[in-house]
């Protein structure tokens, strides 16, 4: 008999354990679920590790809410908030502070243009905290749309080896077909094992960068005005 009809009639009416079929799957649809199975673990601990980030980032982001609109001083609140590593508001105003600071402790004589250099570093720091956020995030986008797609592969290849199985056995009984035909649809199962999780988790995480962000910038908003009006004071002393 065809090593191939060997192959997809070893298995015996009746064994569909996972482990079984992918055993008696052929190389390469054992390689495109190896590769699935690899990618699910991978979107699994992004999955993990965003949903620590973003709960840490929420809470940094309502701590430092309630200390800076508490009515601290801004040289105390600077001078605690710099002494550590800060993210999400604590770094926009840390480096509006900066800005701020290097102009008058440098001895500027005029403060024209001070306003738009700090919306500027403003800027480029919320788009680095959104960067941030926004990391690894493609890896769950690229699996949640091509796994399906990948796991289709295995499938298409592993039933593609069983009708050649069943033309050399010369022998279409169902014991005979359904082993290799399950041992196939195995591979799509794992391509959407490891694509739904991705496209959920992609879809909340993306609403939850939105959120965060826009946080972010209604704060650099009004910072910018706070320290705008200071400006025009110092302008008309």
């Amino acid at each position: 008999m065809d090593p191939i009809a060997q192959t997809a009639l070893a298995a015996p009416a009746g064994s569909f354990s996972l482990l079984s079929l992918f055993w008696e799957a052929h190389i390469v649809v054992k390689i495109v679920m190896l590769g699935l199975i690899g990618a699910s673990i991978w979107c699994w601990a992004i999955i993990v590790d965003k949903t620590l980030l973003y709960n840490r980032m929420k809470r940094q982001l309502d701590r430092f809410e309630e200390t800076f609109w508490s009515g601290a001083s801004l040289e105390n609140l600077y001078t605690q908030v710099s002494a550590r590593e800060a993210h999400g508001m604590a770094a926009l105003f840390i480096a509006a502070m900066k800005e701020w600071k290097r102009t008058y402790e440098g001895g500027a004589k005029s403060l024209a243009g001070l306003g738009q250099r700090i919306d500027r570093v403003m800027d480029v720091t919320l788009a680095r905290e959104v960067d941030r956020l926004e990391r690894r995030l493609l890896v769950l986008a690229t699996v949640g749309s091509s796994a399906p797609f990948i796991g289709l592969f295995g499938t298409v290849w592993g039933i593609m080896n069983s009708f050649q199985a069943i033309a050399a056995s010369k022998n279409t009984n169902l014991a005979v077909v359904a082993p290799g035909i399950a041992e196939a649809l195995l591979a799509t199962a794992f391509g959407l094992l490891a694509a739904i999780p991705a496209v959920m988790f992609y879809n909340k995480f993306a609403s939850q960068v939105s959120r965060l962000s826009t946080r972010m910038e209604g704060f650099s908003d009004e910072f910018a005005a706070i320290l705008s009006r200071q400006i025009d004071e110092r302008r008309s002393a």
